[in-house]
This record gives structure tokens, sequence and C-alpha cells, in this order.
């Protein structure tokens, strides 16, 4: 029986003509029946030249995500080679780290559309996002717990963006059995991490690399966390040595997580729940001392390409705020996760606050998501973390 296949508009100009791995439903000249949502369908050109084998999903606004240039089957032998195949270039890339807590695939960048797999030590937390995974979720569990034997595998599949393929939110354990909360040791700090409930995946390991970066700033210094979640580069800055620490977070969970890893790990930070926003804009501050470093880690300002420009409004207005709480030669580490703003955008959002400030201010580090987290040169999307360790006069 012959692969189904779909085929472009002969006037559309798709990027996965340029290497692009998804195709939209408006980029080809009829959609297939519902039956083959989550199931593998080949996509051609409007000349019917092959581009390669991808899974399918009329419900999304992406119908085709290519997880191969050749002909190939999304089965259980292809899943057991993909994964492999990321796993061992995670470990090329972290041949020297101490624990084993890291991103293990990361959707198409690893040739696996919609499978996200965390690694904390012997238990892995699997994110599901497309109807294809969904369809081989079992067989995705038979080869992880194949290949690695983690103790359990948590299938946190909650992420609102499996709306967008509809699919349920729903978490459960591979076992059936209650996952319980316990200190997790990364990159030499304990945290209290609840993976079955918590945020994403129970931690965020994309950041993991700045931590021990922005920290070395911090000795004998003044440092503010904004936006600092469970407190991992307040932890670091104060066990770096800083004088002073103070961590913001608008979720009480987040301080109070962060609190309870701060006395586990023996140092000294203060942690308060507050809008970072508001926080900053406070008039009643302008007579305290300035901070010599800041870091800025927010959430994403922006989920969607129409809410870009009111994100490029947040980040610019954040980021003018922390220019003027800074000390003279202080540092000012700045992030965004927002997979909608590319550089240039950040790069000027910067040069804006930078300039309302009446700033000088230049570049010590250019930031960007670790390589176990990595980018596809032909696509965008999988580029999403970025930043800039800053120096203001």
């Amino acid at each position: 029986m012959s692969t189904p296949s779909l085929k472009l508009k002969a006037n559309a100009k798709p990027r996965v003509l340029s290497g692009h791995p998804w195709v939209f439903a408006n980029e080809v000249e009829a959609l297939l029946p519902a039956e083959h949502d989550g199931e593998v369908v080949e996509c051609r050109d409007r000349a019917d030249r092959f581009l390669g084998t991808g899974v399918y999903n009329s419900k999304s606004q992406i119908i085709w995500r290519r997880f191969s240039r050749e002909r190939a089957a999304l089965d259980q032998k292809f899943l057991r080679g993909a994964i492999q195949r990321a796993i061992a270039r995670r470990a090329t890339a972290y041949s020297g780290a101490a624990d084993a807590c890291r991103r293990l695939t990361w959707s198409e960048s690893d040739d696996l559309p919609g499978l996200v797999v965390d690694q904390f030590n012997d238990t892995l937390v699997v994110q599901i996002q497309t109807a294809a995974m969904e369809k081989r979720s079992a067989s995705v569990g038979d080869v992880l717990d194949e290949i690695l034997h983690p103790q359990e595998i948590i299938f946190r599949n909650d992420a609102p963006i499996r709306r967008l393929e509809g699919l349920p939110l729903e978490v459960h354990t591979r076992s059936g059995k209650t996952w319980e909360p316990r200190w997790v040791m990364i990159d030499g700090m304990e945290y209290w991490l609840d993976l079955q409930q918590g945020q994403k995946t129970g931690f965020y390991l994309d950041q993991r690399a700045q931590h021990p970066l922005v920290a070395k700033f911090c000795r004998g210094k003044r440092v503010l966390d904004a936006f600092c979640n469970q407190g991992p580069f307040a932890l670091h800055a104060a066990k770096a040595g800083a004088k002073e620490v103070l961590g913001l977070d608008s979720a009480e969970d987040a301080i109070a997580a962060a609190r309870r890893n701060a006395e586990r790990n023996g140092v000294q930070a203060s942690f308060a729940v507050a809008n970072v926003f508001d926080w900053l804009n406070d008039a009643s501050r302008a007579g305290e001392p300035l901070w010599d470093v800041i870091v800025l880690d927010p959430p994403p300002f922006a989920k969607s390409k129409s809410a870009l420009e009111g994100a490029l409004r947040g980040y610019k207005e954040i980021n003018l705020r922390a220019l003027q709480r800074l000390s003279p030669g202080g540092i000012l580490a700045t992030y965004t996760c927002s997979h909608h703003m590319q550089d240039a955008e950040l790069r000027s959002v910067l040069a804006g606050a930078a300039a309302d400030a009446k700033r000088k201010v230049r570049v010590l580090e250019f930031c960007h998501q670790p390589p176990d987290h990595p980018v596809m040169v032909t696509m965008m999307e999988s580029e999403y973390l970025r930043g800039y360790i800053m120096q203001a006069e």
C-alpha cells in the first residue's frame, strides 16, 4: 500500500523548500481526510518532486512535520534509532558533566516532531505535542525504557500547545504510581523538584549554563534575581560570595521553593513575592542603594506573532527599569525565551533601553540555549532562548 502524499500549491512559496520541516494548511493543494491524522505522509513540491516523509494532522495549522528526507516509517525501529542518535549527540557535548540532568530529545531538531524528553538522573519526563507521537506514546515509553532503564517515565502531556493538535491535557507515569517530589542535584545545587506536577518538565534545564556564568560576576556584589522561579541564579550568586541576594517572582509557590532550596544548600539569599514591573517602577525605592548585578529571566512575553509588538514594549520597559537601578559598572544579564523574538529585535530593544537610560552599555557575553536544545539552522523556531550579559557605565 502506497504512502499518501500532500502536494504544494503551484503559487505557494513555503519554507519547506528552503529546508524548514513544516508545511501549513494554506500551502497545499488539498488536505487529506482526517483518517490520516497522526499518520505518516509524504510531501511533494508542485513538480511532484519528493520532499520527505512526515507526520500529518488536519486539526493543526501545521499539517505536516518532516522527520526524514528519505522514505521512512515512524515505527519502533525508527524511534529507537532517532533517540539513540539524540542521546549520542548529548554524550559528546556533555562528556565532562557530573550529573545526568539534561534534555535528551528536542522535537524536530532530533527528527522526532513533538517529542521532548528531559532526564533527571533516573527519571525521564516526556512531553508529547503531536498527534503522531501520541499514537506512538507506548512505543516511545518502551524504547526509552529499553535504552536507558529509568526508574520512572513521567508523561507530562499537559502543555497547552497540545490543544492546537486536538489532543487532551493529562499527566501520568508509565508505572501508574505517583512520583513523589524529592531533592535532585543539578550543577552542585540541590533542588526540591516535583516532576509530575511542577512547571513544564519540573526544571528549566535550558538555563543551566547561564547560572555559573552570571555567578562569576557576583562575588561581593548586591544581586537582584528578577523572575527567579526556583532561585537557581540567586543560589549560584550566593554560593559565589555575593554580599546580598534578592530573588523576586510573582508565583508564591516558586518563592516558597526558592526559600526551601536556599536553606537546603546553606546559602544566604532572600526571596519575595512581587510583580517585577511594579517593583522596579515603585517610586518609593528611588533612594535605595543600586544593584551591582541584575538578572532578568522573564517568561515569554510573546507567545504568538500577534503578541510580538506588545512584547517588545514589555522587554524594553523591564530592561530600561533595570538599567536605571544598576550601579556604575554594574552587570545586567537579560534573557528572552520568546521564539517569535529574533536576535535583531532583542538587540534593538536593548539599544533603545540603553539610550533612554542614557548609559553606555557594552556586551560581555552573547548567550544562547545549550547544545542539548539543538538549533536547526533552517528552522528559526528551534532557537528560542537568547540573551546578553552586559556592563553599564
